[in-house]
């Protein structure tokens, strides 16, 4: 059974931790609308989210692939094509991934790294928090 990709990781606009259900086999957010549950299909948030990550990885492509094989320790040019080519059809990739989810030790690291999604209570993305690289720039 599918599960709301970034359980545990959203929370309404008031900061309140928003909860997890079904309807039917369907996953859903639960924003608790001054006691009136609304269940967001988990869908509608988790594709707004992998949209915004696309886009944020679009253009930097290269750079992706050439630090993430410097981390895995395999710098070699098929290694870095390898990559590239996964984060080329970064569409098929998120596909994948609401259909597999997240695992949870994953979502808990996101969450300690400071990852968070802000919607209001009709399940629209109001902001995502997201830690970022240092700064190269003075301190």
């Amino acid at each position: 059974m599918r599960k709301a990709l970034f359980e545990g990781l959203v929370v309404d606009e008031n900061g309140n931790l928003v909860t997890t259900g079904y309807v039917g086999d369907e996953p859903c957010y639960i924003v608790n609308d001054s006691g009136f549950l609304r269940h967001v299909p988990s869908e509608q948030v988790d594709r707004q989210v992998l949209q915004m990550m696309g886009e944020q990885i679009e253009g930097h492509e290269d750079e992706i692939s050439e630090q993430t094989a410097k981390m895995l320790g395999q710098e070699d040019i098929f290694t870095r094509a390898m990559l590239l080519n996964q984060i080329k059809q970064m569409d098929k990739q998120f596909e994948s991934l609401l259909q597999t989810g997240i695992p949870e030790d994953a979502r808990a690291y996101m969450g300690m790294m400071g990852f968070k999604i802000v919607i209001d209570m009709h399940g629209e993305i109001v902001r995502v928090d997201q830690p970022s690289a240092p700064s190269d720039e003075g301190e």
